[in-house]
């Protein structure tokens, strides 16, 4: 039966939030088990908040254990690896796990069995002689996110300026999900190297290790590694177990009694957190130099023979991972990946594993109550039991009405985006409104609004730039066009051609003249002439005198001066 929670000890509270039935006993019977490998693996390329990374690999290339197959493409990306080695068989869209249902681009390698790793080498306790940045870029070649379920790129989180407490997160506290207490149950030691790596990065000056107090097996093993180390600022907090006390903002009023500025961050309040298991995943990385390829996976439910917590590589067949605990049992009903209260029904069994994978739960009707029926929902009737409960102190019932009426900008004035969506509400409602669907459907409505506006925007600026560019190219024409007439303005009439000119057709009359006074003598041998023969002569003697005409016309003509003056400016 879920109630809202009530202040326990010393510790602080924050806002409602719900005890509920933990049903971890199922899974944590039995240690972690490894997982076999399997024929195939499908890699998305997708695992993280941000962008996907760039493909480094095509079809038919053989691939190594650990070989990078996508690099981080800006700087909110993660990469991706090969968990085995094999050939690369396809590159293309395969359905992922992911609320929509949708499909994405993934990498499918066909295993060889032969285990062959590419070259990797650790670099152990030199690290903490390393910069920061360095460990932060070998931390995000190693493809590392937030495996706590948010899958934010480690790397990006990890900043030193004024982070002053690291609070590594072992609270766990939805349903079903165990993988994170089998993990401080058996590598404890591990969690607690990785954890010191994160504090030197970031320059901690304590680092809280926070785990829920219905997990005693885990805080001892916790509590052992932390008196074997040497640094003197570790500390263990045991918290109430209180539904979502696991969430990044209330476990830091918990174990801090601080609260996260609205619409801000941790690492505003000088805090960061991060999960046990990406701290286990970062000691991986940098004492024994391998990547992401595996994490731990609860498989649990009534509906699975026999659930337990397995160490899966990353792209393994969700079916093969249900087959390895006994296959379905007749109460099955469906699949979700991860929790009751926020996880979501995958629509096969064929999916990858993915990094953000913590759970599978294989349901029967009474292990997902909170899960609202898929015929229509009664009115709202006003009872404020989702306020109560609500651990991030918000107007649920608002925000479904104005979500429901997509009057987005009502939804954000009433801070839409500091719902967790950890379901408290949903839970609670005797209407049975699946108000987190309402609320996922907001958020994304308005990240789209938020992109066309950005590519509205981009658009603009392009047509504006290319305008821009249009009048300051014809600018500079006219202004060239206009220096050209000034100079041609302030040229002065250039007389000297003119002058050759006139001086050569001088010397050319001057010859004429006299070769006429040459022929001015009378001619010898013209008493015999026929009359063709004079017809001739006085066709040449015309001729002669017409172009002695015409020199002399164009020495005196002043138009044809200036005609020549005009031709030589051009």
């Amino acid at each position: 039966m879920s109630m809202p929670a009530e202040p326990t000890g010393a510790l602080s509270q924050f806002h409602g939030g719900l005890k509920l039935e933990g049903h971890k006993h199922l899974s944590t019977r039995t240690p972690i088990a490894l997982m076999p490998p399997q024929d195939r693996y499908i890699i998305p390329l997708m695992q993280h908040i941000g962008q996907a990374g760039d493909v480094l690999v095509h079809t038919g290339e053989r691939v190594l254990k650990g070989q990078m197959l996508a690099q981080p493409h800006q700087l909110v990306s993660a990469a991706i690896h090969s968990p085995v080695s094999g050939m690369v068989r396809d590159i293309g869209n395969y359905p992922v796990p992911h609320p929509s249902g949708i499909s994405a681009q993934c990498i499918v390698i066909d295993n060889d069995y032969k285990d062959e790793w590419v070259e990797h080498s650790a670099v152990g306790e030199e690290c903490f002689h390393m910069t920061s940045t360095a460990l932060r870029r070998i931390i995000r070649d190693a493809g590392i996110v937030g495996l706590g379920g948010a899958g934010f790129p480690t790397a990006v989180k990890q900043t030193e300026i004024d982070i002053h407490t690291l609070i590594i997160n072992g609270v766990e506290c939805e349903p079903y999900i165990s993988c994170d207490d089998m993990l401080m149950r058996e590598r404890a030691r591990e969690i607690v190297a990785g954890s010191e790596v994160i504090g030197h990065i970031i320059k901690a000056r304590e680092i809280i290790i926070a785990i829920e107090d219905n997990k005693p097996e885990a805080i001892a093993a916790m509590q052992a590694a932390i008196e074997e180390d040497t640094t003197g600022y570790f500390r263990l907090q045991a918290v109430p177990t209180i539904y979502p006390s696991g969430g990044e903002k209330q476990i830091i009023k918990v174990v801090l009694d601080k609260e996260v500025p609205i619409n801000g961050l941790p690492n505003d309040i000088g805090v960061l957190c991060q999960n046990v298991g990406t701290a286990y995943a970062i000691c991986r990385a940098i004492y024994h130099g391998e990547p992401l390829l595996s994490r731990i996976v609860t498989i649990t439910g009534h509906g699975v023979q026999h659930p337990q917590n397995l160490e899966v590589a990353i792209g393994t067949p969700m079916q093969a991972c249900i087959d390895y605990c006994g296959g379905y049992n007749e109460q099955h009903s469906r699949m979700i990946m991860g929790g009751p209260m926020m996880g979501f029904a995958v629509q096969s069994d064929q999916m990858p594993i993915i990094k953000l994978t913590n759970c599978l739960l294989v349901t029967s009707d009474e292990d997902t109550p909170a899960l609202p029926a898929s015929t229509a929902h009664l009115p709202c009737i006003r009872c404020a039991r989702c306020v109560d409960v609500c651990p991030a102190n918000l107007l649920p019932q608002q925000l479904y009405w104005y979500a429901a009426a997509q009057n987005f900008e009502r939804v954000v004035d009433y801070h839409l985006f500091d719902c967790i969506e950890c379901g408290c509400c949903a839970y609670v409602c005797p209407s049975r409104i699946p108000l987190v669907q309402y609320f996922r459907f907001a958020k994304s409505e308005i990240w789209e609004q938020e992109r066309q506006r950005k590519k509205a925007d981009i658009a603009r600026e392009r047509h504006e730039a290319h305008q821009a560019r249009l009048a300051k190219q014809k600018q500079e024409r006219e202004e060239k066009l206009r220096k050209k007439r000034e100079a041609l303005k302030a040229r002065p009439a250039s007389s000297t051609a003119v002058d050759a000119k006139k001086a050569a057709i001088a010397a050319a009359l001057a010859r004429v003249e006299a070769k006429k006074k040459q022929q001015d003598v009378a001619p010898k041998n013209m008493d015999n002439l026929s009359e063709e023969q004079q017809q001739l002569i006085e066709a040449v003697e015309k001729r002669r005198a017409q172009a002695v005409n015409e020199a002399n016309n164009e020495t005196n003509n002043p138009a044809t001066d200036q005609a020549h003056t005009s031709a030589d400016k051009h």
